[in-house]
């Protein structure tokens, strides 16, 4: 049976299933057949990122609307952002679940 690949978008927020990154957060900067093109820009920087199977990650369904729009602007992103970008989704889910358990 085959299992059914998520659609993911640039500037997606998913976390990492298998690997050495397993549990961690990272952005998608593009797409390839069934790859998907991560950073995250701590381990993985913009310019070095790390390739992944679609199935190796979970998508969050949270599009990082300032990725986007630097990318279309500089054609790149700074490591900066995307580390920024991060860590307001972890704080933001981390205090919506905490508030959800109470």
């Amino acid at each position: 049976m085959e299992q059914i690949s998520p659609v993911l978008k640039i500037g997606e927020i998913v976390e990492v299933l298998k690997g050495r990154e397993r549990g961690k957060y990272m952005i998608v900067m593009a797409m390839q057949e069934r790859f998907v093109i991560l950073a995250d820009g701590d381990k993985r920087k913009y310019d070095q990122p790390k390739r992944k199977n679609v199935r190796h990650v979970r998508t969050t369904e949270v599009i990082a609307e300032e990725i986007i729009d630097s990318m279309k602007e500089n054609g790149r992103v700074s490591n900066a952002k995307l580390r920024y970008v991060i860590q307001d989704y972890l704080s933001n889910h981390l205090s919506t679940e905490e508030k959800e358990g109470e």
